[in-house]
């Protein structure tokens, strides 16, 4: 007698047919190249990424009930692996899948109906509101306040390095309720929409010429009480959700796409015969150990997201050797191109259209944002060493 058909929203699940089939099927369909022009290429990645949410293709490691795939960690790896070999866009909004974990944890039934659909399916874009001019790495010293008026929370302050805000259509942000107190009391998880009347973005330009990057100003910004996740004053061990999640699931697919840059490095070598360098290959060398090693540690870190157990001590680890890992891999590249490595994204006649270069000059971000590699490395040392903290305070725990 064959097993009945399962399904959840009027959509067949993964187990009516097995999903790597599914996968493989819609990717044939939607393969193409991405267009050159930016407004373009964004409208494409938010289609795809519609359609895949419509296929039941999209968010492997979510939970059925949050209109994920539930997939076990090996079929994660596969689905990464599947997605990088078709070259399938990115979605388009990294940070949705910061806070997608927090809403599926700590939000009410409201909130998760309200956004995780959208959110998945790049209907809406999301920017991160952390960062202050005053606290960056220390996030617990911001100032940005939101006061309770009724049924509404009135917000002032600013925000800055707010990546995607130009875009965005609503912010998680992070803004004081109550005074400072220890271990990021007073803090509160809010949830702001970016057309709300009193909100000011101002880009900010790098140094690779985009303004990826805004500071955000709210001028009495009223916002709903229950745009609050979790309860008022607890946001700062929300956070750690997103944070932790951040430096855990989102290494999943940059081990992917990691391998496929590294082997496009290898074949530019040999392509400019930079590879018959003993030096070059030398490094070349170190490149294919450091991908490997972050591989591995990716993978022990979304385990621990499986297991239920806090990522924090992998992923930090990973954060950190990602971000050396990155600057170091177009280092190398520029040295493979030679005198080419001056040509940017914007000379026609620059090799593969500039890429390396573009990457070398975005890189120099790598050890500074989500947490500088010098905060890293205390986090390393407390969390996960067991040594006195840099303040001067015991952790608690001794070094194993």
């Amino acid at each position: 007698m064959p097993s009945a058909t399962v399904v959840d929203a009027g959509r067949p699940l993964p187990q009516e047919r097995h999903w790597k089939d599914r996968l493989s099927e819609f990717l044939d369909a939607h393969a193409g190249k991405p267009p050159r022009d930016k407004a373009e290429r964004l409208a494409w990645a938010r289609a795809f990424h519609a359609d895949l949410e419509e296929a039941g293709l999209a968010a492997p490691g979510w939970p059925a009930e949050a209109g994920g795939m539930e997939l076990e960690l090996a079929d994660q790896v596969a689905y990464h692996q599947q997605m990088t070999r078709a070259r399938a866009p990115k979605h388009p909004c990294g940070l949705s899948f910061i806070v997608a974990p927090t809403l599926i944890t700590h939000g009410t039934p409201e909130q998760k109906e309200r956004f995780l659909r959208p959110l998945l399916r790049a209907d809406e874009l999301w920017c991160q509101g952390f960062s202050e001019p005053g606290a960056g790495s220390d996030l617990t010293s911001l100032t940005t306040r939101a006061e309770r008026d009724g049924d509404h929370y009135v917000v002032n302050g600013q925000k800055l390095w707010t990546s995607m805000a130009h875009l965005a259509d609503w912010m998680f942000a992070l803004v004081r309720t109550a005074p400072a107190g220890p271990g990021g009391a007073g803090i509160s998880y809010l949830l702001i929409p970016m057309n709300a009347e009193g909100i000011t973005v101002r880009p900010l330009r790098d140094i690779a010429g985009g303004t990826h990057f805004a500071e955000v100003y709210f001028d009495d910004v009223r916002v709903p009480a229950e745009n609050l996740v979790g309860e008022e004053n607890d946001g700062w061990s929300i956070a750690r959700t997103s944070l932790g999640h951040e430096r855990a699931t989102a290494f999943l697919s940059d081990e992917f796409r990691y391998r496929r840059v590294v082997d496009e490095l290898f074949s530019l070598a040999v392509r400019t015969g930079a590879g018959t360098d003993p030096l070059v290959r030398q490094r070349l060398a170190r490149i294919e150990a450091s991908v490997r090693v972050l591989a591995s540690n990716s993978r022990r870190a979304l385990d621990a997201v499986l297991g239920g157990r806090d990522p924090g001590p992998a992923a930090s680890v990973n954060r950190l050797v990602k971000s050396e890992f990155d600057q170091y891999l177009h280092e190398v590249a520029l040295r493979v191109l030679g005198p080419d490595a001056v040509l940017g994204n914007r000379e026609p006649t620059a090799p593969e259209h500039g890429r390396w270069m573009y990457g070398y000059l975005m890189s120099r971000a790598s050890t500074i944002g989500a947490g500088t590699a010098e905060i890293q490395r205390n986090t390393i040392a407390e969390k996960v060493l067991g040594l006195s903290s840099h303040r001067g305070e015991s952790t608690g725990k001794e070094a194993g």
